[in-house]
């Protein structure tokens, strides 16, 4: 590679020459594929937490800006003239998930070019501008330009925060950690609601609400300073010393040797450093990308985010009073996320995508038949706030989480970065039609046709799962990628 000193080729060479094959010797058949002897154990997960902490306040500030506009909407449409525009209602939502699809298609870039640590630091910059745009806005214009700016920052935050926590976390808990970031995404979507709460009552408090994100922006942006940049971005930028001290960091010196040589089997020499895009799309990763890119877009497919932006409308024709039924929205999300954490790193993945899918059918058929002429009226109430809870329930579980932390266990280190960006763009590109069309959607063919498509696209997702889901549950990154390439 142009550039690298020659003391990193030194150091590689006795990495894998001397420090592999010496701890090889001395662990024999027993080592563990974490990198970790068995006589040592594992590392302690204490000493990883914080730095994740931090790291997830972007996933809690990309759920609240999905959905700051729930409670928000009706009287930000007031205040800015186009109340009644559906399709206006719905750029107000979209526009920041078109910032997003940029964001995420540079996420990849950014985070290989400067680290992770510099990437997550970018990504707070457009949250802390665009939400002062929004909150000051006059106008339609003014409010789409505030979220686009957002969205940007939403986009480069969910790959980024993927990408460290998986790099940063011992094996044994890498899932529930992944979990994470689905937690802190159901306490942002919490908090955004309950913020938006006197919006209805109080003149001008959605512009409370958009200055309020403002602030976890910042801390974002402060305390990554202090956080460890990811061993295996150093490692692989030769920058080897500086790796070690952050394993150090982050598991313990005992853990830093044999973490090294778990390093050093898979990002080898000079190749590190020379991707190409299209080694994605037609290379011998195209089969995780197509995996990927199809899991994104079934979990938005589903019908997911359309509840997040729009049950407050969708409560209010059935008769249910938004504030609470919100609020058991995103207490049901909260719930779900938690179980995945649980069960995460017992279970697995896959066991946990095809339940959820699963559960996620039933609900969407809860909600069709509570649109159709089968129930009398207060047994469609409780069918269709029943079958949404459900809904948020079982997705959070599973279709949450899983596919952003699989993405990033199961590409090697070289083309992790941009890879789960290109995967997670797709996400973007169909969140935002989503959202752009569910309303006209609504109007147009109604409750029972349109739950009944997400349902279905629910279903087909249980049967991809099944056909091309690896399971990743306790394994190293080096073995997952070794199992890829056999």
């Amino acid at each position: 590679m142009r550039g690298r000193p020659d003391s990193y080729s030194m150091y590689k060479r006795g990495t894998r020459d001397h420090s592999v094959d010496t701890y090889d010797k001395e662990q024999g058949s027993d080592r563990l594929l974490t990198g970790v002897g068995k006589d040592i154990g594992n590392p302690s997960w204490k000493r990883s937490l914080p730095h994740v902490l931090v790291a997830i306040l972007s996933s809690f500030l990309y759920g609240y800006h999905l959905g700051v506009v729930n409670e928000t909407l009706e009287s930000i449409s007031r205040d800015l003239g186009f109340h009644g525009d559906t399709m206006a209602e719905g750029l107000v939502v979209s526009t920041c998930l078109g910032g997003a699809f940029v964001g995420s298609l540079f996420g990849g870039l950014i985070a290989d070019g400067v680290g992770r640590r510099r990437a997550f630091q970018l990504c707070a910059l457009p949250m802390i501008i665009g939400a002062s745009m929004s909150a000051t806005a006059q106008n339609l214009w003014g409010m789409l330009l505030g979220r686009l700016f957002v969205g940007t920052g939403m986009g480069t935050g969910p790959p980024v925060a993927a990408l460290y926590v998986t790099e940063v976390s011992p094996a044994y808990v890498r899932g529930k950690y992944g979990s994470f970031t689905q937690i802190a995404t159901g306490l942002g979507l919490l908090s955004s609601l309950f913020i938006g709460f006197p919006a209805k009552e109080i003149e001008g408090w959605w512009r409370m609400c958009f200055w309020a994100s403002v602030a976890p922006a910042a801390i974002l942006a402060l305390f990554m300073e202090f956080c460890a940049e990811s061993p295996h971005w150093l490692f692989k930028r030769g920058r080897g010393a500086e790796a070690e001290a952050e394993y150090e960091k982050l598991w313990g010196g005992p853990y830093v040797k044999s973490a090294m040589a778990e390093l050093s089997k898979s990002d080898r020499g000079d190749d590190a450093n020379t991707f190409k895009f299209s080694e994605l799309l037609y290379g011998h990763h195209r089969k995780v990308v197509f995996m990927g890119s199809t899991l994104f877009a079934l979990q938005q497919l589903s019908g997911i985010n359309a509840v997040f932006y729009f049950s407050s409308t969708v409560f209010k024709s059935a008769g249910v009073p938004s504030e609470s039924a919100n609020m058991c929205v995103g207490i049901a999300n909260l719930i779900g996320s938690f179980v995945a954490m649980i069960l995460m790193d017992k279970l697995g993945r896959k066991i946990l995508l095809i339940g959820s899918f699963s559960g996620m059918v039933v609900a969407m058929g809860l909600q069709a038949i509570s649109a159709s002429s089968l129930v009398s009226r207060s047994s469609a109430v409780y069918l269709s706030v029943g079958g949404m809870l459900l809904f948020v329930l079982t997705f959070a579980i599973g279709a949450g989480p899983v596919p952003s932390i699989l993405l990033s266990e199961m590409f090697p280190g070289r083309v992790r970065a941009n890879a789960v960006a290109i995967c997670m763009a797709f996400h973007w590109v169909v969140n935002f039609f989503v959202g752009l069309l569910f309303l006209r959607l609504l109007e147009q063919i109604g409750p029972l046709v349109l739950n009944s498509i997400f349902g279905t696209f629910c279903l087909v997702a249980v049967v991809f799962v099944k056909k091309n889901v690896l399971e990743t549950k306790g394994k190293s990154l080096q073995e997952i990628e070794m199992a890829l390439l056999q």
